[in-house]
């Protein structure tokens, strides 16, 4: 490239600003930081002398690195001082008038050769490119906040876009220590796409007082792996960026998923915009402060729906991976555990499985010999569900057929006792259905534990319209008891987590049939920029496609929604086979074990 991209201007000096100029500066570039607002910039400089500050006092930086970097930053108010800039990175708000301002002044100041970028996630680069006279040096540069902090950085290339540019700009994202993926030109790019998407169903989900604030929450952090839940994340995000995004999102794509939910719009115009305001979809100490305070939707400590029935006893009728792992944890918090399976050996195979699993929690000093010795000790081994008949709670974990299930629970109203809890572990199918099978569908609910059950704290618990209330309040106090966290959902198709992931996968999927960007870029974006443990292709691989794709169709159907039918290329993997890890084949390729 004809540029070293040396000196460098940051028009916009907020938040972002301020992290893209402490990054730039602490890597030996020059920077200007320009700003027309005197306190933005006296701010950035603030805000640079402490965090480096802290770095010096944490060991990251020497007293000489940052005395360094302080001196290469320099602020200004006017962008005649971008003259001699290599590079200019715009952050001011997201706004196609103040956006192409900004491209239309610096034009006349800046050298041909000069490459301007943008950091917008919500316009259009291609449109912001057309009204510059050098729209082939014109591309995006999406950083992720906090900047110093996050390593993924998106680079977004127009039509017009000359392939020089962004080899320069993507070697510099580089040299910052950053990950650079590339993505085309479409709101939200690859992280906020999928992201906002997710968020907006998760606001949808609330308003539509489906279940609670912190429920939904707690259910994505605990059952996905999240840094944060959704509703707290656009708190943090603001919600009226948020609102901002999927309008753009909308207009492009006219998919459903990404129609604003009303309450965002509601909240916006109220002026409760999250955590910068002091009250979003919570309410905070202060405004800009990150400490929840109790408000009038707060759950009062320690309320549940009334006393519960007695549960000593727990019947768990499956042989397969989830049903041994929930006989394990049963039988780990102290109650004795029948497991039934349709035979003695498999039965006793299933016990095998939770005592291997017991050693390996021995071998990693997780659980003492003796523990593991008193927790098989409770479990009885059974080839018939005959050995139900004085349970006071029977669990069902057998396959996801909706005709399996009824049989079982018909099975399970004739050997259990009066008064006995029927749970179904079901991730997709509508409970009231199975518990109708039943001459008692008022003690069935739903209790769908996460693989692997011993590790995953989340139970989702599934009330139909005829569960008693006190068949619910006892499986929320056996949740207490086997150090389980319960979260409250009705009985719909994918209950909170399946409901908010799958979407979100099948939307990774059609990014890939539409050649917008790689299955490694998607999953990096997603891990590095959104703080999900895995990609959705790594994701999908584990899960199984075929799994998947049943859950994508039981949403499609339930819900009505073009934006959730499943994938073509899905549906295509599936019919040929891959289904993901357990194949050696799915997304990706698995060496066969």
């Amino acid at each position: 490239m004809d540029t070293p991209l040396s000196t460098i201007a940051v028009v916009g000096l907020g938040t972002m600003g301020t992290g893209i100029a402490e990054v730039l500066a602490l890597a030996g570039r020059e920077v200007i930081g320009i700003d027309i607002s005197e306190a933005a910039a006296l701010g950035a400089v603030a805000s640079f002398e402490a965090s480096t500050a802290r770095a010096v006092g944490r060991g990251r930086i020497t007293e000489e690195q940052r005395a360094a970097a302080l001196a290469r930053f320099r602020t200004a108010d006017t962008l005649q001082a971008a003259a001699d800039a290599e590079l200019v990175i715009e952050v001011v708000p997201e706004s196609y008038e103040i956006k192409q301002q900004v491209f239309r002044e610096l034009d006349a100041v800046v050298p041909p050769t000069t490459i301007l970028t943008t950091g917008t996630n919500a316009l259009s680069v291609t449109r912001l490119a057309a009204e510059s006279q050098r729209p082939e040096r014109v591309l995006g540069l999406h950083f992720f906040n906090p900047a110093p902090a996050m390593k993924l950085v998106e680079v977004v290339s127009s039509v017009l876009t000359a392939p020089p540019a962004v080899e320069a700009v993507t070697a510099l994202a580089r040299e910052l220590g950053k990950e650079p993926v590339a993505v085309g030109d479409r709101p939200g790019f690859v992280a906020d796409g999928l992201l906002f998407g997710y968020l907006n169903q998760a606001a949808a989900m609330y308003e539509a007082n489906y279940a609670s604030r912190e429920d939904i929450d707690a259910a994505m952090r605990l059952g996905c792996g999240l840094p944060m839940g959704p509703l707290a994340l656009l708190d943090l995000i603001g919600i009226d960026t948020a609102r901002t995004v999927l309008e753009a999102m909308y207009a492009e794509s006219h998919d459903r998923l990404h129609a604003p939910a009303p309450i965002l719009g509601q909240l916006s115009s109220a002026g409760l915009t999250g955590r910068k305001a002091g009250r979003g979809f919570y309410t905070y100490d202060a405004p800009g402060s990150q400490d929840v305070v109790p408000d009038a939707l707060t759950p009062a400590a320690g309320a549940e729906a009334g006393a519960g029935r007695a549960v000593a006893s727990v019947g768990v009728a499956g042989s397969g991976t989830m049903a041994s792992g929930i006989a394990e944890v049963f039988a780990k918090a102290g109650y004795g555990v029948v497991l039934a399976a349709r035979t003695q050996e498999k039965a006793d195979l299933a016990k095998g499985r939770i005592a291997k699993s017991l050693e390996r929690s021995v071998s990693k000093g997780r659980l003492s010999a003796e523990a593991r010795d008193e927790t098989l000790a409770r479990i009885t081994a059974a080839g018939s569900l005959d050995a139900f008949a004085e349970v006071d709670l029977a669990v069902e974990a057998v396959a996801e057929d909706l005709e399996i299930k009824q049989q079982l629970f018909a099975a399970l109203d004739k050997v259990c006792r009066p008064g006995a809890v029927l749970a179904t572990t079901t991730s997709s199918l509508p409970v009231v259905a199975i518990a109708r099978a039943t001459a008692r569908p008022e003690d069935v609910i739903g209790m769908h534990f996460f693989n692997p059950a011993p590790a995953m704290k989340l139970v989702e618990v599934v009330r139909t319209v005829l569960t008693a209330d006190e068949v619910h309040a006892t499986v929320r106090a056996v949740c207490a008891k086997i150090r389980k966290h319960p979260v409250d959902c009705g009985d719909r198709a994918g209950f909170i987590v399946n409901a908010l992931l799958f979407p979100y996968l099948n939307n990774a999927i059609k990014m890939v049939e539409q050649h917008y960007a790689s299955l490694d870029d998607i999953d990096a974006a997603m891990k590095l920029g959104g703080g999900y443990p895995m990609g959705p292709f790594e994701l999908l691989d584990v899960v199984g496609l075929d799994v998947s794709l049943a859950i994508e169709k039981v949403l499609h159907k339930e819900f009505r929604d073009p934006g959730l039918a499943p994938a073509p290329l899905l549906e295509h993997l599936v019919a040929a086979g891959c289904l993901g890890r357990k194949t050696g084949r799915g997304f990706r390729e698995y060496a066969r074990r």
